[in-house]
């Protein structure tokens, strides 16, 4: 019964967090826009480079299409990024890093990034201590995010 109590006030302290495969998702409280600005302006303070922002739902409306609210951001640090290129090139389709932060159909907004961890079993990058750090600091900047 304590195990249950506990693992009930866990669940009610700790945000929604959600780990389907290789994709994390983690609910934000914020609207797109704000969980997104907020993102950048961590990701700018901690010497990020952003190579670019996507609007999709600019993009669905410009084409006739309507969606709810979801961008991507594009950012990284070169000479990060190029040294796993230079162990194996077709990790280039997953860097730089990206998050995307949007609105499901419930109009609650998440922020979610592919796991870096699958890098390793996908790019053969297994010793790759660097795909550990990327795991480790995607982590911690997007919960920073979401804090108040």
């Amino acid at each position: 019964m304590k195990l249950i109590s506990l693992i009930i006030g866990l669940a009610l302290v700790m945000p929604a967090t959600s780990l389907a495969g290789e994709i994390v998702k983690k609910a934000s409280k914020y609207d797109v826009e704000t969980t997104m600005n907020r993102f950048e302006l961590l990701l700018k303070s901690k010497g990020m480079e952003i190579f670019a922002r996507i609007d999709h739902k600019a993009n669905a409306t410009e084409v006739g299409m309507q969606m709810n609210e979801n961008s991507v951001i594009v950012f990284g640090k070169p000479q990060v990024g190029t040294n796993i290129m230079l162990m194996d090139p077709a990790a280039g389709l997953d860097l730089p890093l990206r998050v995307v932060v949007y609105e499901d159909s419930d109009h609650r907004t998440w922020i979610a990034y592919r796991n870096p961890e699958s890098f390793k079993h996908d790019f053969g990058l297994d010793q790759c201590k660097t795909i550990d750090q990327l795991k480790y600091i995607l982590e911690a900047l997007t919960s920073q995010v979401l804090q108040n």
